[in-house]
């Protein structure tokens, strides 16, 4: 049997008081790459943070790798981030250190002491998103598909199970789109990670197809046709 990742079921959430999306039943599995798509304001967003802990499930029944969402609380919400890699449209690294120190803050800040096997886990996701020589640039000094590849690379510290992606290709060029997408369907098929990729670019859903969700009129839509 398929090891569930994602499993809700009869789901509501909301914002404050607001409901957003209502009865959501969603299964995805390991090693899955999902698209979630939808117009803005519709509740793309408040899905991936029901999924991270953002916000709190009140109403239904929801687990995220391993992780009861019903149960959780601020003390367990590191524990399932943990397990989680989020990665953000606008990069969201440390302008003031260099790209070493960008990984090493994440891995001390989630529980890492033993400098040695920072050191080899840094080294090994630069190499796995082809940046094994930018460790000592500062932020500045990349392109933005390279900033992206960091924030990829951050995202795979913990050996996530399942990875969030927020436009991950929104602010990049065609070409580096491209990149960024073979990064990220390479990540999913080779490491078995689960992908939730959040994306307007139908572009780039044509030409490297998925399974698909849509946030719509309050529902979410289990591989909905497209039209752009």
């Amino acid at each position: 049997m398929e090891e569930k990742i994602i499993d809700l079921k009869h789901v509501n959430i909301y914002q404050s008081a607001t409901l957003i999306l209502s009865d959501v039943n969603l299964t995805v599995t390991k090693g899955e790459f999902v698209y979630l798509v939808g117009k803005t304001g519709t509740g793309k967003s408040s899905l991936l943070k029901t999924l991270y802990g953002d916000i709190p499930l009140k109403e239904g029944e929801g687990s995220v790798v391993g992780f009861n969402l019903r149960d959780m609380d601020w003390k367990k919400v590191p524990f399932l981030r943990r397990n989680l890699g989020v990665v953000f449209q606008d990069f969201q690294l440390l302008t003031d250190r260099n790209v070493n120190e960008n990984l090493r803050f994440v891995l001390k800040a989630t529980g890492w002491k033993d400098e040695k096997l920072i050191a080899e886990k840094i080294a090994d996701v630069l190499d796995k998103v082809g940046l094994k020589s930018k460790g000592f640039k500062m932020p500045f000094e990349l392109s933005g598909g390279e900033q992206q590849r960091i924030d990829i690379a951050r995202a795979l510290l913990n050996s996530p199970r399942l990875i969030l992606a927020d436009e991950p290709t929104g602010n990049l060029d065609p070409e580096t789109s491209d990149e960024i997408m073979n990064l990220l369907f390479h990540i999913c098929k080779d490491y078995g990670t689960t992908i939730i990729m959040a994306t307007h670019d139908y572009m780039v859903i044509n030409k490297y197809p998925a399974r698909m969700l849509r946030t719509e009129k309050g529902k979410v839509l289990d591989n909905a046709s497209i039209t752009t």
